[in-house]
């Protein structure tokens, strides 16, 4: 049975030492759980889910009554879909192959339950699998819910939860919904909507992978545990703030679904909106999940709205052309399989948005995201003011560069600060140098995988790393002017970058008109 060893024993059986990581290994061990997964045969499950949740086993911070109920169309039975998952975890578990003690142990909880889940019929037949399932392993009657299907799909699955009694189980229940929420305003308020009636808020958790991320956790860490950096957290000193999120692949054959998506709707409606509330958010009162959820909406209702002359000129899309990424030539997203030739999808964006509160007036955010791009980063960056003064006459002839802190992502988590600094020798020269902190070195340990820390969040009944039905609504709302102003075809621009290059020279215009540019990554 999944979970049943203490992470000593499993440590034992892997025949090394214990593998707790900081971050999870204070974790209390949660109440048995039945996780039943709507697309259990999918991508997500099998590159995500289930190597998350063995990495969680082998460590032992699984319960003792734990058992999965993975939901597909494909004709398995659950010898062949262990088997799959044990060859899916071999590839994608961040620990590399699965010990075999560990997975037989493991994979005793794994089950599979072969339908469409279009009718009620097909969750009655559910409910008996389940039945059996929390019998065998002694789960309690705690089920949660994880829609890893096509969004298109979670208001009918949703609908027939309820409707065949599931989701009013012996014991808690709890449904997960992958991003995206909805496509735009309207639909995220509609799915909210379906998902209300069914569920309490309290049982429902948006997940958005980003957010268990170590160095997301780390920002409001880093902001309000540390009395240096607080006090200096706002207009008075700091200049600008860039979010970036470059990607060097292309859409990897999912250009289907990049057609009715785009970078906007994909990345920054709610990947890079969470970053931005969480770099801007004021104290909460405590940690909390309502406390911190409480202040990100505040930031994202602060958003100005932008009007269609704004979006015209604080707005940059672009589309990437032929190319070379890594001395590789890859084709034009147009020429990609299952795209128009004359697709108006973006594959890259960028925005100028201003906050309208006390500590945040005047300072733009900047954010950006692109496939096809030189590299894969992740990065935030506050630029701070420039120094009032200078003192050095010719050593600060050509001007002082501002002061930089820059929070890294992935793939080199991270905290650098850039200052100044006068060069060894008798004449006073001034130079920019590095404070580096990587989490790779501070630690000397692997930071947890994002689902590994959000699926045990889920079990634990914890909501703070997940978004609420009105953060999900705020987010669309502050990007709504832009997606619909690009409907009425008010901004015509469109232009091309090549694959390689850092976007459209528009995007460089963008942030130039305020005499700032973007920070190479």
């Amino acid at each position: 049975m999944v979970g049943t060893r203490s992470a000593a024993d499993r440590s034992a059986l892997d025949g090394e030492p214990n593998p707790l990581r900081a971050g999870l290994a204070d974790l209390a061990v949660p109440e048995g759980q039945t996780l039943v997964i709507f697309g259990g045969s999918g991508d997500l499950a099998a590159r995500k889910l289930v190597p998350a949740l063995y990495n969680l086993s082998r460590n032992g911070l699984l319960p003792a009554g734990f058992a999965v109920a993975g939901l597909g169309r494909r004709p398995n039975d659950d010898l062949t879909y262990r088997a799959h998952l044990r060859d899916a975890a071999a590839t994608f578990s961040r620990t590399g192959p699965p010990e075999e003690r560990a997975w037989a142990a493991f994979e005793t909880g794994l089950y599979y339950v072969r339908g469409d889940f279009s009718q009620v019929a097909d969750y009655q037949a559910l409910a008996r699998r389940v039945a059996e399932i929390e019998a065998r392993h002694q789960t309690g009657g705690n089920r949660i819910f994880y829609l890893a299907t096509r969004p298109s799909l979670f208001p009918e699955i949703i609908r027939l939860l309820g409707e065949s009694g599931l989701a009013r189980g012996p014991g808690a229940t709890r449904i997960v919904i992958e991003k995206p929420f909805g496509r735009d305003l309207t639909s995220a308020r509609a799915l909210n909507a379906v998902a209300n009636a069914v569920f309490a808020e309290s049982q429902i958790y948006r997940i958005d992978h980003y957010l268990g991320k170590e160095t997301v956790q780390n920002v409001l860490v880093f902001r309000f545990a540390n009395s240096i950096f607080e006090p200096v957290w706002n207009r008075r000193y700091i200049d600008n703030v860039q979010i970036s999120v470059a990607e060097s692949v292309g859409v990897e054959g999912r250009g289907t679904y990049y057609e009715e998506a785009g970078a906007l709707r994909d990345m920054v409606a709610n990947h890079m909106m969470q970053l931005l509330a969480m770099v801007a958010m004021e104290p909460p009162i405590d940690f909390a999940a309502d406390s911190v959820r409480d202040e990100k909406v505040k930031v994202l209702r602060a958003i100005r709205r932008l009007s269609p002359v704004d979006v015209a000129r604080q707005v940059v899309r672009g589309v990437y052309a032929a190319g070379f990424v890594d001395g590789r030539e890859v084709p034009g997203y147009r020429s990609e399989p299952g795209v128009s030739p004359r697709s108006t999808s973006e594959t890259y964006v960028a925005i100028r948005f201003a906050i309208d509160n006390w500590r945040w007036a005047g300072v733009p955010f900047y954010l950006r995201h692109g496939k096809r791009l030189p590299k894969r980063a992740t990065e935030i960056a506050i630029q701070f003011k420039r120094v009032p003064h200078l003192l050095f006459g010719e050593a600060s002839r050509a001007g002082i560069p501002p002061n930089l802190l820059v929070m890294r992502i992935q793939p080199d988590e991270g905290i650098a600060i850039t200052f100044e600094a006068k060069q060894p020798g008798p004449a006073v020269r001034v130079q920019p140098v590095r404070m580096d902190f990587g989490y790779g070195q501070g630690f000397a340990e692997e930071p947890p995988d994002a689902y590994e820390r959000l699926l045990l969040d889920v079990m634990l009944g914890d909501q703070t790393l997940f978004t609420r039905r009105d953060e999900a609504e705020a987010a669309w709302t502050a990007v709504m002017p832009i997606l619909d102003t690009w409907a009425a075809g008010g901004d015509g621009a469109f232009p091309t970058y090549e694959a390689g290059s850092w976007g459209p020279a528009a995007a460089d215009a963008l942030v130039e008109a305020d005499g700032f540019r973007w920070r190479r990554l």
